[in-house]
């Protein structure tokens, strides 16, 4: 007798690519055949699952952004295919394409170069709604008005330009038309990198609340693993283009596996004196390599300290354990023990750490002072 699928089986992923990949042709020959390619994005495949985030990570230039295109469908990939909500997009019509990214909105990384400045914010948001004929015109007001609230606003803003708002306030207007369309998930593409630390803060909450009100479902593109750290699922590492490690957040950052999202995690500054800190073992040696002409065998074993022959010419393919965490080093169960994989160990420095164990004394009398005044 046949079981009945239980529910978890039963959900499907929002987004899920297959195989993607992206050549960019920098230069081509009279007959306009490509000279120069590069690969900004190599046979990358993973999903999106409803009510969660995926974290992408990793160096500029590794791809980050140019998969969160991707996953939209705003630039077509080269190989591979691309699915949002178990329909294939690859090659769909413009007109079929933009049915489909009702579902899927974007939030850019500089609020203001992704707002039209001759627009009202009223205008700004009501546009998805027209585009997408959601609310009769007659109504567009009042939702304009519950979609400012939603997100922090006044509605009494809404007949102001761009130029009128903060930073944060941009951000919050571009979160809002991201909304109206009422997607399933959101692409954050650097969302908060442009914006002061306490507003990056207020921005993360706004989204975390967003999520758990409405059910949506998060791509969270970043380099700022501390902010990762908080507010993903899942992470996914990239480099030079491919997926190396791709797991829980919480064995990311307990358990790395990979070299390179070590090496990541090692770089997170902490506020300790040197002593106290972690080890620095994880360190990658070198600059990172021309994406033009990315090594043979595993891309990281130019600069990997644990590097063996075999890394020069066998390429690397992701090994999926059991608990779905996955990672492109063959040779990660013999890597050496790393004690935690946050915060750098500077050389031990005897003056310094003097001066740090001297300001937390006169930090400790300062709050004293107050408490007792």
């Amino acid at each position: 007798m046949t079981q009945a699928p239980s529910s978890a089986s039963a959900v499907k992923p929002i987004i899920e690519v297959r195989g993607l990949g992206k050549n960019f042709v920098l230069k081509r020959s009279v007959f306009s055949r490509p000279l120069v390619q590069i690969r900004a994005v190599d046979n990358v495949t993973l999903s999106l699952m409803p009510g969660e985030t995926l974290a992408i990570v990793g160096e500029s230039g590794c791809g980050k952004s140019t998969l969160g295109r991707l996953l939209m469908r705003l630039i077509k990939p080269s190989t591979g295919e691309v699915f949002i909500d178990g329909q294939n997009v690859t090659n769909i019509s413009h007109a079929e394409m933009r049915q489909q990214r009702r579902h899927v909105q974007l939030i850019f990384q500089d609020p203001y170069a992704s707002l039209n400045p001759r627009m009202t914010i009223a205008q700004t948001i009501a546009e998805p709604l027209m585009l997408h004929n959601i609310v009769p015109a007659g109504q567009r007001a009042k939702r304009v008005a519950e979609l400012l609230e939603m997100v922090g606003l006044r509605p009494e803003q809404a007949n102001r330009y761009p130029h009128e708002f903060s930073g944060g306030q941009r951000q919050r207007v571009v979160i809002a038309r991201a909304l109206a369309p009422e997607p399933k998930a959101i692409i954050c593409d650097e969302a908060v990198s442009a914006l002061d630390v306490s507003i990056q803060a207020q921005i993360l909450n706004l989204l975390k609340d967003l999520q758990n009100r409405l059910g949506l479902a998060f791509v969270f593109i970043s380099h700022d693993l501390g902010v990762v750290k908080h507010i993903a699922d899942r992470v996914a590492v990239m480099y030079l283009g491919k997926v190396v490690e791709i797991g829980a957040s919480d064995e990311i950052f307990s358990a790395p596996r990979h070299p390179y999202t070590r090496a990541l995690l090692s770089a997170i500054p902490v506020a300790a004196p040197p002593s106290h800190q972690r080890s620095r073992a994880a360190r990658l040696h070198g600059d990172l390599p021309s994406p033009l002409s990315p090594p043979q065998g595993c891309r990281l074993h130019t600069r990997c300290p644990h590097a063996r022959p075999e890394c020069k010419t066998v390429s690397m393919k992701l090994d999926v354990e059991a608990s779905g965490h996955a990672n492109a080093c063959a040779f990660w169960r013999d890597l050496p023990a790393q004690d935690g994989t946050e915060g750098v160990r500077e050389p031990r420095n005897p003056k310094l750490e003097k001066l740090f164990v001297a300001f937390e004394a006169m930090a400790a009398r300062s709050a004293q002072t107050v408490k007792g005044g």
